[in-house]
């Protein structure tokens, strides 16, 4: 991963930080399930505080960008096409295993929206 940071522009060293992993994510620079840096080897790499890095990461994670696994680090998450891909990808197989299984729609479907009322908090 090159990232560089313009100390003479305007923009704030986060923002940059944000911005430029941001862009290599969407050209295909940084592939989806790369391993970023740790917050602290990239503050130590490009000069910053530790803290100015963990904010960028807060915000791409925030936009979906990144993605943090606990300890076992952070890496460019599935984003826009691609994530639509995945989770199409993964509702056909859960569709297959539910037919399997002998599911009715009805149960199927009753199946997710408990998932996702357990995963969203609702």
């Amino acid at each position: 991963m090159t990232l560089k940071i313009d100390i003479d522009d305007s923009g704030p060293p986060y923002e940059q930080v944000r911005a430029r992993i941001s862009e290599q994510a969407r050209s295909g620079a940084l592939p989806v399930g790369y391993r970023l840096p740790t917050v602290r080897g990239l503050a130590e790499s490009l000069g910053l505080a530790a803290n100015t890095v963990a904010k960028a990461y807060r915000a791409l994670e925030a936009d979906g960008v990144i993605e943090t696994r606990g300890r076992n680090g952070t890496f460019v998450a599935a984003a826009g096409s691609a994530a639509d891909r995945e989770l199409a990808t993964a509702a056909q197989a859960y569709v297959e295993r539910a037919r399997r299984l002998g599911l009715t729609e009805a149960d199927a479907l009753a199946a997710v929206r408990d998932a996702l009322r357990a995963a969203y908090g609702e």
